[in-house]
């Protein structure tokens, strides 16, 4: 992840939470106090966000330092001692609500992810993100998912042609809209069409699209989708994919799957900061 990017989103956060300063723990200590923590996980998951945890505290310490014991991807049992850092009290008092925030969030997201993925173990779909982020976390938040084992979709909309039903609807038909796309961007450029119906994953696989969504589709309809399609086009799962169905949606042959959840309505994993005493 680019620093500049890292750095940026930290000094926001803290400027939301800090503001000017820190009434609680300015009036207990005095600048030069020092103090030691440990970060350790208090369930179950997939570690992910622990070098963009500790980046908080080196914007606000130049003397901090920090041992870690576990890297992203690494699986958390609970009571696992993450990291022990030091510094200046005011800092890690400072600090802690904007790491612990961050932290939990991707590996609440890593944690999430592996269980997709798990679910689908003996099959050839891939679970995928999307781009129902966060404003402003996108980055970290498809660097949990693939922290956790999944792929990452589009980051962006220059980043492939992606045409949805508005854009289908709005042009006309799926084969009109694919060509214009084809003029515009060129043959290096993949185009993906969103369907909801066999009829429609007809019309994709006319036009020439490169991968064909299945939007909200059943797992039989999926499965003629896949015979229909027979290799001719890349196919994806998207719509109402949960823990309980991914299995089944793997097993009818797509190549991805789709789960807007892992971003958009993912619990935090939890993780404590507390100071050692002595």
């Amino acid at each position: 992840m680019n620093r500049f990017y890292i750095d940026g989103l930290i000094k926001n956060a803290l400027l939301e939470d800090v503001n000017n300063r820190d009434i609680s723990s300015e009036c207990l200590f005095a600048a030069d106090h020092t103090s030691r923590a440990r970060f350790a996980a208090k369930q179950e998951g997939v570690l992910c966000g622990i070098e963009v945890a500790l980046r908080v505290f080196e914007l606000l310490d130049e003397s901090f330092r920090a041992e870690v014991f576990l890297k992203d991807g690494a699986a958390l049992s609970k009571g696992d001692v993450i990291a022990e850092v030091s510094g200046r009290t005011l800092a890690l008092l400072q600090g802690e609500r904007t790491a612990l925030n961050l932290l939990q969030h991707m590996s609440g997201i890593a944690t999430l992810t592996d269980a997709y993925v798990r679910r689908t173990e003996g099959t050839k779909a891939k679970i995928c993100d999307t781009r129902k982020t966060l404003p402003g976390l996108r980055p970290l938040q498809k660097y949990a998912v693939a922290c956790g084992g999944g792929k990452n979709h589009r980051f962006n909309l220059s980043d492939a042609v992606m045409l949805k039903d508005n854009h289908i609807d709005a042009a006309g038909s799926i084969a009109k809209a694919v060509a214009a796309a084809r003029a515009f961007v060129g043959h290096t450029v993949t185009v993906e069409v969103e369907t909801r119906s066999l009829a429609e994953v007809r019309q994709a696989l006319e036009a020439g699209a490169d991968i064909i969504m299945l939007d909200n589709m059943d797992t039989d309809t999926m499965a003629e989708a896949v015979k229909l399609a027979a290799g001719r086009a890349v196919l994806e799962a998207s719509g109402g994919i949960t823990l309980q169905n991914v299995a089944q949606v793997a097993g009818t042959g797509v190549d991805y799957i789709s789960v807007g959840a892992l971003t958009h309505s993912v619990r935090a994993l939890d993780i404590s900061m507390k100071f050692v005493k002595g």
